[in-house]
C-alpha cells in the first residue's frame, strides 16, 4: 500500500489526485491552453503624445497667463507701456481677461491629461482666443506676450495634428 498525504491522495500529490499516467499530464490542464500560452489582454489605449504635450503647455500657459493677469489687476506700474495699440482697454481689463483665459487653459490642459475626451476641441479654441488676446497684449508685454503665443501655437498644433495610424480618443 502507498502512504497517503492527509488529503487522502497518494503522497506528494497535493490536490489528492493519482498521478498522470503517460508523458501527457492530466487532461483538461496542459491541452486546454492554446499554444503559446493564455491570450494576453489587449494593452490600455494611449494617448497620443502631443495630447500629453499639449496637456502640460496648457497647464503651465493656463497658470502664467493667471499670474500675468494678477500683475496686471493688482498694480498698473508692474507693465510699462511699449507702444500704442488700437485695441486699447487699460490694464485692469486686460487683467481680468488673462485670468479668466489663464484659468481655463489651466483647467482644459488638466483634462487632457488626465484622457477626457472632450476636451480637445475646447483646448483648440482656448489656446486660439488666448492667442488673440495675447498679440493685443504686445504693446503692454512684448517679449512675455510672444513667449505666451508660441506656446500658445505648440498647444494649437499638438491638438489639430496626429501621428500616421494613432487612434483619436474623441472619435467612437
Amino acid at each position: 500500500m502507498s502512504p497517503t498525504s492527509p488529503h487522502g491522495g497518494p503522497a506528494g500529490n497535493p490536490h489528492g489526485r493519482p498521478a498522470a499516467d503517460g508523458p501527457h499530464g492530466e487532461i483538461g490542464t496542459a491541452w486546454s491552453v492554446p499554444r503559446g500560452g493564455p491570450p494576453r489582454p489587449a494593452p490600455p489605449a494611449r494617448r497620443p503624445d502631443g495630447v500629453v504635450f499639449a496637456g502640460v503647455l496648457m497647464l503651465c500657459g493656463g497658470v502664467l497667463a493667471v499670474l500675468q493677469g494678477i500683475a496686471a489687476v493688482a498694480d498698473d506700474d508692474v507693465y510699462a507701456r511699449v507702444g500704442s495699440s488700437v485695441y486699447d482697454l487699460g490694464l485692469t481689463g486686460w487683467g481680468w481677461i488673462h485670468i479668466v483665459f489663464g484659468a481655463l487653459a489651466a483647467v482644459t490642459g488638466a483634462a487632457l491629461l488626465k484622457g477626457v475626451r472632450g476636451a480637445r476641441h475646447p483646448g483648440v479654441l482656448l489656446a486660439a482666443l488666448s492667442l488673440v488676446a495675447q498679440f493685443l497684449f504686445l504693446p503692454h508685454a512684448p517679449l512675455w506676450s510672444l513667449t505666451l503665443m508660441a506656446i500658445d501655437v505648440f498647444v494649437i498644433h499638438s491638438l489639430t495634428t496626429w501621428p500616421a495610424g494613432a487612434t483619436r480618443p474623441d472619435v467612437t
